[in-house]
């Protein structure tokens, strides 16, 4: 049976287009990776939000007028089935989507060009999103189609309509964002039982990847980031293949992904179990810097409000280790926002000019990267807004430099 959180989507955007309109939605496919293997296939979010659909080389088309919705999905894959598997039926389709109106992906130019024609279709809403050049999408292969066989036909963005809609997040992506946050929280833990000296960030790592194994989980939200000492210092490490070694931090920002929903969490703990006085300092630094932004975060508040909270405590107190003169001085020791959104994607669509509304889920993730102290930290939880304040999501995972040390003691 379909889920009825993408059955109420279908009808929110719906309500979102104009009339005498259509819209198409591509899922799109895994990119060939060398010779007959391809990458995993993770499927265009926006498609999926309003399908449920997580198989690629489908398409839905929306038509407002009669407010229907056609799901196009590959025919029977034959003796290939063998090889990597059947393509999706008919019938597997509608119990997931609820979509009745099924058809096959060879039919759907045929199907668009007779329905614009002959309902006088005015707009066809694509989404256009690209974040930079040379990323063709199927998306935008399709709009030059468009524009060259309907040129009579208004193109619009429905990118903008998913921006909105998926920024208040419903009770069932909450559900599975706390269970990506659980399992992430376990991985950490693990992480820290059996971090040593002199192990290899990539050794470490290893046990957060077990312990999402182990809990069903085939997905990480992004590649983790496993920094020790002066790697911590560069904010999207990803080589995790350095020499964790006594007396340095090693910094974690992991996620798990369930049901294409994430946590984001990141820890920064002493390889010894023990922090030194300097690191101690500059920690407690942050994690002050963190509770002011979650007790600040509540409906009404500006998202961008959030980073100016965050750099008027870093200068505040790096100016009293007389690091900083200036309040733009700390960009050169923290060089990033301080929240994104959460949710399909671990950086999230949404507009971040906006004020916090209830519901939208966000990261709080405050860092310090000091170079020449060999010194990088950011701790990283993420919240639901409430209807008067924020609900830590990732509250199980301890952060205190004492809670740290105790539990790394024990092993």
């Amino acid at each position: 049976m379909a889920e009825p959180f993408f059955i109420k989507n279908r009808k929110k955007l719906f309500s979102k287009l104009e009339q005498n309109s259509v819209a198409v939605l591509f899922a799109g496919n895994a990119p060939t990776k060398r010779g007959d293997e391809k990458y995993p296939f993770s499927p265009d979010r926006n498609f999926y939000y309003v399908s449920g659909i997580d198989k690629q080389n489908c398409i839905l088309f929306f038509t407002k007028n009669d407010n229907e919705v056609t799901l196009y999905i590959e025919r029977d894959n034959g003796i290939l089935q063998k090889w990597v598997g059947a393509n999706i039926t008919e019938e597997q389709a509608k119990q997931i989507s609820g979509i009745q109106n099924i058809r096959y992906i060879d039919q759907f130019e045929q199907d668009f060009a007779e329905y614009v024609f002959k309902n006088n279709i005015q707009i066809c809403y694509m989404d256009m999103e690209c974040r930079e050049y040379g990323n063709i999408t199927p998306a935008l292969q399709y709009a030059e189609k468009v524009k060259k066989y309907f040129p009579a036909v208004v193109q619009k963005n429905i990118y903008t309509i998913f921006e909105e809609l998926r920024e208040i997040k419903e009770q069932y992506e909450i559900d599975l964002i706390q269970q990506a946050i659980d399992i992430t929280i376990k991985g950490i833990e693990c992480m820290m039982k059996n971090t040593k000296p002199d192990m290899m960030e990539y050794e470490i790592e290893a046990y957060f990847d077990f312990i999402l194994k182990q809990n069903g989980i085939h997905e990480k939200a992004f590649q983790s980031i496993a920094a020790s000492g002066k790697n911590g210092t560069i904010l999207h490490y990803m080589e995790n293949n350095s020499k964790a070694k006594s007396g340095d931090l090693i910094l974690f920002d992991v996620g798990a992904q369930k049901n294409w929903y994430n946590g984001d969490i990141s820890r920064t703990f002493p390889v010894n179990g023990k922090f030194t006085q300097k690191q101690k300092m500059v920690y407690n630094i942050v994690l002050e810097g963190q509770k002011k932004v979650i007790e600040a975060i509540k409906p009404g508040v500006p998202f961008t409000r959030l980073n100016e909270i965050l750099k008027e405590h870093y200068f505040e107190e790096l100016q009293k280790l007389g690091i900083v003169k200036t309040l733009e001085d700390v960009s050169e020791y923290y060089y990033h926002g301080v929240s994104h959104y959460l949710g399909a994607e671990t950086h999230d669509i949404g507009n971040r000019q906006k004020l916090l509304q209830q519901n939208m889920v966000l990261t709080v993730e405050p860092g310090l990267y000091i170079e020449e102290w060999d010194i990088g930290i950011r701790i990283e939880d993420d919240v639901v807004v409430t209807e008067n304040g924020c609900r830590v999501l990732s509250e199980k995972m301890i952060k205190t430099v004492e809670e740290i040390e105790k539990f790394m003691a024990k092993k």
